[in-house]
């Protein structure tokens, strides 16, 4: 399952306040329908049927059934560049044990 670190929080909290969204309201990352393995992220009102919902410290992430498939046990981050934009990373979780 997707988890946050806590960069990642602190952005989609910030990003779905300036968005005025519902209190049900958070981050959608969804499949791109271009066949390639790519995400979109966008605010959402609410999750749609089937995404899988992440709350971390009161952000919340809404992913689509593909994305959530293509993307298991993946860490997202965040950072804010000095002109405001958001440039989201994804990273795998590392596994625990050797071998």
């Amino acid at each position: 399952m997707l988890s946050l670190t806590p960069n990642a929080t602190t952005v989609i909290r910030s990003l779905i306040t300036g968005a005025q969204l519902p209190d049900s309201g958070g981050l959608r990352i969804a499949s791109t329908q271009d066949g390639q393995q790519a995400f979109t992220v966008s605010t959402a009102g609410s999750p749609e049927v089937g995404d899988q919902v992440v709350e971390d410290g009161g952000a919340r992430v809404f992913v689509e059934t593909e994305a959530a498939s293509a993307l298991g046990e993946t860490i997202l981050d965040a950072t804010v560049d000095p002109d405001g934009n958001v440039q989201f990373l994804l990273t795998a979780q590392a596994r625990d044990g050797a071998g």
